[in-house]
């Protein structure tokens, strides 16, 4: 019963957590008038101070895996392109199960957890990319117009992933969001936001190009075998195809040359692939769990 009671307590601490940083998240990157600023309404030292804490945790939980990455670039990038296959949360069984057996209800609720939870690829990159030096900085452009459809409406990923909710009949809300994956989203916001850490989100954000095809790929094909149309399942299957190429061209062209500038940057990178990859860890084993798939 104490056991309970303990799990139950720890549950409700983190969710609170990551509600607020939510909050917070939103508070700081939505723009707004100046009359409609709302940090006056809230303890913005004491939410900073809660995300700090939340960070410093993470990064201490993979540190020590972290410091085994080389610091040679051809040697790290092998050890960083082995996290598709070794990393946490790889090959979890959740995403053939999403493929083969799901019911609609099941893929809906993901669908739905995964956008509550998704924090805006092409943002993230628009804020990390600020004063990088000029070659990596060059990829994250390349990248962000990638994301932003070269220009055309139709073309962006984020409206995209909006479109299936829709065509889904989704209403994704933080308050209704397994606070696992609120805690991915602001794991990438946090990263992204303070420029000590962004060296870091530079490691989470290459893992993400690096790990998603295999299960982009995995989500699309539940969602065609169940009858979802091309035209609204697009966001997955665009991702189980480009993000193989932007791996490739964000590994050569952002980290290698990074550590080749300075190889101390090599544990930070290692640090913000191994935070990212926990997290999603962590999602996924939520996700079974509410989902019964043990």
């Amino acid at each position: 019963m104490n056991d309970i009671m303990a799990g139950d307590s720890i549950e409700r601490t983190q969710r609170d957590l990551h509600l607020a940083l939510a909050g917070l998240n939103r508070l700081r990157l939505t723009p707004c008038l100046p009359e409609e600023d709302g940090r006056a309404d809230v303890d913005l030292p004491r939410l900073l101070a809660g995300e700090a804490g939340f960070l410093r945790a993470l990064r201490a939980r993979v540190a020590p895996l972290a410091a085994r990455a080389p610091r040679e670039p051809a040697a790290f990038l092998a050890w960083f392109e082995g996290l598709e296959q070794t990393g946490p949360g790889q090959r979890d069984r959740l995403f053939p199960w999403l493929a083969h057996e799901a019911p609609r209800a099941a893929m809906c609720w993901f669908v739905e957890q995964e956008a509550a939870g998704e924090a805006g690829f092409e943002d993230l990159t628009a804020l990390v990319q600020v004063r990088m030096p000029t070659r990596p900085k060059l990829e994250l452009a390349r990248n962000y117009w990638d994301e932003m459809g070269h220009g055309r409406k139709a073309g962006m990923h984020g409206p995209m992933l909006a479109h299936l909710v829709h065509a889904l009949g989704l209403r994704p809300r933080p308050e209704d969001t397994v606070w696992q994956s609120l805690a991915l989203a602001n794991t990438m916001a946090g990263l992204a936001c303070h420029r000590h850490l962004a060296f870091h989100a530079v490691g989470a954000l290459g893992v993400i190009e690096l790990t998603a095809p295999g299960r982009a790929a995995m989500v699309a094909a539940g969602l065609k075998r169940l009858g979802v149309q091309p035209d609204d399942r697009h966001y997955f299957d665009l991702h189980a195809v480009l993000d193989v190429r932007h791996s490739a061209a964000w590994n050569a062209e952002v980290i290698v040359p990074l550590i080749m500038e300075d190889p101390r940057r090599a544990p930070a990178i290692a640090e913000g692939a191994l935070m990212r990859l926990e997290c999603g860890a962590a999602c996924f084993r939520r996700y079974r769990d509410h989902l019964g798939l043990k």
